[in-house]
């Protein structure tokens, strides 16, 4: 038998829980460590859908990125969006274990996970946190042009679309940071980087880019993150190989891109 606590000790040795930034919440948020488990999901965010895709499955545990519960609750009411979440894990008996800034920081985390997709070398963190750290730099094996390496970046991550701005006609030493990790660009920079790709870039760091000279690339919070997921599914199974473990065919990019060409 496997229980709830087994699956969280685990998950703390491969992304140990004190690495999580202050303002994080991680571990288990809902649920009962000493419950059965009968199956996990994995999935980047908890939501209806992948709380009705577990109980459909047969999972009583999920296993997120982001945090269900993330602000602090006052109360657990009906018409709240993480109130709902929270009511609909209880009611399923689903619990809930989520890894955040911890497993961005992990070795062989979210951010080792983009910097090996991407292609760079893994020399050094962004933003140091002990012995691990959040964004990671190095460099391609060997220099592109940036059209070309655009391209590759979308085919990867497997997108239709990203934000940039190019400052460099070639790139070679890159930095990736997963999820909302613009206020990094200055690391990057003096990190020796021609390119920078994170997401959810806010205005004044595209402004910044352009006069740091260095590329800057939004390739979207989802798919800068969401590379985890099967990597993290991997590592269940291979640890509980007796438990039915899948990734969360409803956690996907809760928006579209709208092209011109397509309206004419």
């Amino acid at each position: 038998m496997i229980r709830t606590k087994e699956v969280l000790d685990f998950l703390n040795e491969i992304a140990p829980m004190k690495y999580a930034l202050g303002f994080d919440n991680v571990g288990l948020l809902v649920g009962h460590g000493e419950r059965e488990v009968a199956g996990i999901l994995v999935a980047l965010d908890i939501t209806d859908n992948v709380i009705r895709e577990a109980k459909e499955k047969g999972a009583n545990l999920i296993v997120s990125h982001h945090p269900v519960i993330f602000e602090p609750m006052k109360s657990v009411v009906v018409g709240d969006s993480t109130a709902n979440h929270v009511i609909g894990l209880l009611i399923n008996k689903i619990s809930a274990i989520c890894m955040h800034t911890n497993l961005d920081a992990a070795i062989d985390g979210v951010n080792d996970t983009l910097a090996d997709i991407i292609g760079i070398s893994k020399e050094g963190y962004l933003e140091p946190i002990e012995d691990v750290g959040i964004g990671r730099f190095g460099d391609l094996e060997c220099e592109t042009d940036f059209d070309e390496f655009l391209a590759n970046v979308a085919e990867k991550l497997g997108i239709d679309g990203l934000r940039y701005s190019k400052a460099n006609d070639k790139v070679k030493r890159v930095a990736v940071g997963g999820g909302s990790c613009g206020g990094m660009l200055k690391d990057a920079v003096n990190a020796g980087c021609d390119t920078f790709i994170t997401a959810d870039v806010k205005h004044s760091v595209w402004l910044e880019a352009i006069e740091r000279k260095i590329n800057l690339i939004d390739a979207g919070h989802f798919s800068t993150e969401n590379v985890i997921v099967s990597k993290l599914c991997d590592k269940l199974r291979g640890k509980f190989p007796e438990l039915n473990i899948n990734c969360a065919e409803n956690s996907c990019v809760p928006f579209c891109h709208f092209k011109i060409e397509e309206a004419e």
